[in-house]
């Protein structure tokens, strides 16, 4: 018996001609043997230590702090608004990347420009990267950069008090997985989780993750090729933590606040909005926006957009409210 691929929803027209662009250097459909041509390719566009600075009102500073037990030490990029004296809030950052790829400069942008608007420091994680190193090499990773931040909040001048986590895809699938350790694992205490787009699921059972095929931007091909280097032959089976897939989680109590968006032309639609469900329906508070027309990962790659611009607002105001910043 075949089953007909799922409905997509049409992409929004004004961010469209952003994906003939994007296809040219990383196409829909990435393959296993095609991981190392998508790093080459990642490295050849680097974030800069110019872009970094944005004109003067960033500082950065690169700091290398142990790792994991038994494993080795990991790299932190600790970015702060220029200027700034006291205590201020954190966003700590796990980048995006499927992954395979992508380092802790990766998918920043936003994050530099809450650091400007909110004075906070933001915190990003060089995690270890599949398949070279496997599950559970990054999610511990992440989570041994979380614990160094906080324990050495007052060094870095962050309120502990007032930490977020913040991811992209991986990132956002990293970020999840991490505030899940940090309540199982007695802290540190996060008072926002800000899961953009995230890789939540690697079972791909839902319509959304079989929706696309060679078509928007990272489709079932890719999902395939990601969670596969991550987890190997266990991908998909019933051995995989729900740190490592949070929506594999069964307990979703007890987790900070989490913003949640995904786009409707996106393969993990619909993993991000049953997981925003599940938060509701173990008590918990999150806000989900999913954008009709948007493709994974469209606000970086068109940010002009009236779409883009709705998204990275809503995603702003939310930070704002939990950081109890007035407008």
């Amino acid at each position: 018996m075949t089953t007909s691929k799922p409905v997509c929803p049409p992409v929004d027209p004004e961010i469209a001609p952003a994906l003939r662009l994007l296809s040219e250097g990383v196409p829909p459909s990435i393959t296993p043997e095609m991981i190392g041509a998508v790093r080459e390719y990642t490295a050849a566009q680097p974030v800069t230590d110019e872009a970094l600075r944005r004109n003067g009102t960033i500082e950065f500073e690169e700091r290398t702090v142990p790792g994991p037990a038994g494993a080795p030490d990991i790299g932190l990029l600790i970015c702060r608004p220029a200027g700034v004296v006291g205590t201020v809030a954190g966003i700590y950052h796990t980048h995006g990347g499927g992954m395979f790829t992508g380092d802790n400069r990766t998918l920043l942008s936003p994050l530099l420009e809450w650091a400007v608007e909110f004075k906070a420091v933001v915190v990003s994680v060089e995690y270890r990267l599949a398949p070279e190193h496997p599950d559970p090499a990054p999610i511990e990773d992440c989570y041994a950069g979380l614990v160094w931040t906080a324990e050495h909040a007052d060094e870095l001048g962050i309120d502990p008090a007032r930490l977020l986590i913040a991811g992209t895809s991986a990132g956002g699938g990293l970020a999840a997985g991490t505030a899940l350790l940090a309540r199982d694992r007695g802290g540190p205490e996060l008072i926002g989780q800000i899961l953009m787009c995230p890789m939540l699921d690697d079972r791909m059972r839902t319509p959304s993750s079989r929706m696309l095929h060679g078509e928007a931007t990272w489709d079932f091909t890719s999902n395939q090729t990601g969670w596969t280097a991550l987890l190997g032959d266990r991908r998909g089976g019933p051995d995989v933590s729900g740190y490592t897939a949070p929506a594999r989680a069964t307990d979703l109590t007890g987790l900070p606040p989490a913003f949640l968006d995904v786009g409707t032309v996106d393969t993990f639609r619909d993993e991000v909005v049953d997981y925003a469900t599940r938060i509701w329906q173990a008590g918990g508070t999150a806000e989900l926006n999913v954008w009709p027309g948007g493709f994974h990962g469209f606000t970086a790659v068109a940010p002009a957009a009236a779409l883009s611009q709705a998204a990275e607002s809503a995603r702003t105001d939310w930070v704002r409210r939990q950081l109890g910043e007035g407008k």
